[in-house]
């Protein structure tokens, strides 16, 4: 009989209080079942770095790579915080040094319409005992998104066909590193019963003993490095007989003395970094609120109203975590107060539409001021109040486009943030309005560029 252990993260979401611990883990683990005559198999399925931390943001992801190296993955994938969270050119170097392989099965270079030079289709491995592995990935498609920088993301049912098609006969073993999420992990594995193991994320799902799916065991170890995913096979003659999922809570893992400052000299590097590049000098504060209209707020609007060339904008408050101080303000103190990856975003509606999307605002109001979102870029606590410039309502209810009537049959721009598209209280913005991305910048690269054009130095 035949073992093979695969350790497995996800989702970390650059969560460095979890790491000493996840990567002394690894390694022990690692090291313990080799003696034991195991092959050992570590992967990462997605969303390792989240510029949310100041270490990622200042390196553009780099240091988390380097971090990653210490563990000796055996092959990653990417997910939309890597994807999507990354010019063009920062993602093309983003893995320049890394030890392992990256792999990646559903985004093209659509500059060269080849796969991008920095991923592979697929891994192979053999065991000692001469059992075949072949390792192939897919990460969440965000069409719009990817397209603003030069990729082409397709559907799954697009790719995985032809893909299973090269190794099947070929290996004795096939695992899938999916940033699809759950729902669409079970899809997967009902349709594609080649696939053995489905090793899952992006959902920040957890499957604390997997689960199984037309014969497809699902595995996945949640969020933020809470836990690590362990997958235990065993098999006869290169066939697999058995083939169980837990997971290790981080948390019950031992601590050593010098785990919080490794922890906080990750942030106080980042930190730093950031602190060296200078935006502006206020002449006073800028603050913000998240319940009501801010001086703050405002400066954010007229940011992404000038950026874009509109002179419509909308955000909401929750979006703005920290008041800006009078004196120097740093690229730090920007990142500590927009810490969101999140793209500017334009948007072309009708009158008609606009008035619609206006009525969806103010119906969800009240409900948004206090609303704890997550995910979809937002990195803030609560929503907050939406404040929009360009508009006012009356009080007999009529809405006017700077003091003027809106006509219902012509077409109005406004900007805003992808997160308004994403999420499920606007529907208007997403089937009918034509959105363009602005995938160069984030938001907190518009405030910073307006406060320096207000403000200079």
């Amino acid at each position: 009989m035949e073992k093979i252990t695969i350790l497995h993260t996800n989702d970390i979401h650059s969560h460095l209080e979890n790491w000493p611990k996840i990567r002394r883990f690894l390694q022990s683990e690692k090291i313990n079942l080799e003696r034991q005559g195991q092959t050992v198999l570590t992967f990462d399925i997605g969303d390792a770095i989240d510029r949310v931390h100041p270490l990622s943001e200042a390196t553009n992801g780099k240091a988390n790579i380097e971090l990653m190296n210490t563990v000796k993955y055996d092959a990653v994938t990417i997910g939309n915080n890597e994807g999507i969270g990354n010019s063009r050119s920062q993602l093309q170097h983003l893995y320049d040094d890394a030890t392992f392989d990256i792999i990646l099965d559903n985004v093209v270079d659509g500059e060269v319409d080849s796969r991008p030079s920095w991923a592979t289709e697929y891994k192979l491995m053999e065991t000692a005992a001469g059992t075949k592995i072949g390792i192939i990935a897919l990460t969440a498609p965000f069409p719009m998104t990817y397209e603003m920088n030069g990729w082409e993301s397709n559907q799954i049912d697009t790719v995985l066909p032809a893909l299973l098609k090269k190794l099947v006969g070929k290996v004795d073993v096939i695992i899938l590193l999916s940033h699809l999420g759950l729902g669409v992990d079970r899809k997967v594995a009902q349709k594609y019963p080649q696939i053995d193991i489905i090793l899952g994320g992006h959902s920040h799902h957890l499957l604390k003993s997997g689960e199984i799916v037309n014969d497809s065991l699902l595995a996945a170890a949640g969020k933020w490095g809470m836990y690590i995913g362990e997958v235990s096979v065993e098999l006869e003659n290169h066939n697999i007989t058995q083939k169980n999922a837990r997971v290790i809570e981080t948390e019950s893992l031992p601590e050593i003395s010098s785990d919080q400052a490794e922890i906080a000299g990750y942030r106080s590097l980042g930190e730093s970094m950031l602190t060296s590049e200078v935006i502006t000098n206020l002449p006073r504060d800028l603050n913000t609120s998240w319940t009501q209209n801010s001086e703050l707020m405002q400066a954010a609007l007229k940011a992404i109203e000038l950026g874009t060339k509109t002179d419509i904008a909308m955000l909401n408050g929750g979006l703005l975590l920290k008041n800006l101080q009078k004196g120097v303000v740093t690229k730090n103190d920007l990142h500590q107060t927009l810490p969101h990856p999140m793209r500017v975003i334009t948007v072309k509606l009708t009158g008609y539409n606009l008035i619609r999307l206006m009525q969806e605002i103010k119906k969800n109001r009240s409900f948004l001021k206090k609303f704890p979102i997550r995910g979809m870029g937002f990195r803030g606590q609560l929503f907050g109040e939406v404040v929009v410039d360009g508009l006012t309502e009356q009080e007999n209810g009529e809405l006017l486009y700077h003091k003027q009537k809106i006509i219902l049959d012509a077409y109005y721009t406004f900007a805003t943030v992808d997160h308004f598209m994403y999420i499920p209280f606007f529907p208007t913005i997403e089937i009918t309005g034509e959105i363009t991305i602005n995938g160069k910048k984030f938001l907190r690269d518009y405030v910073g560029d307006y406060l320096k054009m207000e403000f200079s130095v």
